[in-house]
């Protein structure tokens, strides 16, 4: 049975984002690079949300074709193109980038079958507003979270006052040189 994993970098003050939906307060250096690539190789599906969709969707082909790209992000932007993906918006009218599957309703039902195929774990990358609404619903069965020693004082939440409370147990941690933290935990039942 696949597990529904949720990525996402934060701030120290548990935010997935600037006031602009940007992400430039990370510390991104080679060796988060690392950790990032061995999580991709545990994902069978990304799931988005409608606007992390469109930034990847926007992004993500344009490499495939940008002469100044490195080969790591060819190598991203090759698995990316092919892996199948998830969508979950009510209001995206269609999902045309490649193996993409948009869904628009019944989300206990549709990830409850995700889950139940064989393959690789459920991934969400980011997409808080998504994030939240599944931690709602209990959902999630993994966080996968990079603490960034950064405080932004205001931002896009990934937690707030919605969300319901979860008892987690850590399974790994990790401080990166860059004072990054990785912190991988998992949902009690």
């Amino acid at each position: 049975m696949r597990k529904l994993v949720l990525f996402a970098h934060i701030s120290l003050d548990g935010f997935a984002a600037d006031t602009d939906g940007s992400l430039g307060f990370l510390s991104y250096t080679h060796e988060l690079q690392q950790f990032a690539d061995e999580l991709v190789k545990t994902v069978g599906a990304p799931i988005y949300g409608k606007h992390t969709y469109q930034l990847m969707a926007g992004y993500w082909p344009t490499v495939l074709i940008d002469p100044t790209a490195s080969q790591h992000q060819l190598d991203h932007a090759r698995w990316v193109e092919q892996i199948p993906k998830i969508v979950f918006s009510t209001t995206l009218a269609r999902a045309d980038w490649s193996n993409t599957r948009l869904i628009k309703d019944n989300v206990v039902e549709e990830i409850t079958q995700l889950k139940q195929q064989a393959g690789k774990d459920l991934v969400i990358f980011g997409s808080p507003g998504l994030a939240k609404s599944f931690m709602q619903l209990g959902l999630i069965d993994e966080y996968q979270l990079t603490l960034h020693p950064v405080i932004l004082g205001k931002g896009i939440p990934l937690f707030d006052s919605h969300t319901s409370m979860t008892k987690l147990t850590l399974l790994t941690s990790k401080a990166l040189g860059s004072g990054v933290v990785t912190l991988h935990y998992t949902a009690q039942q």
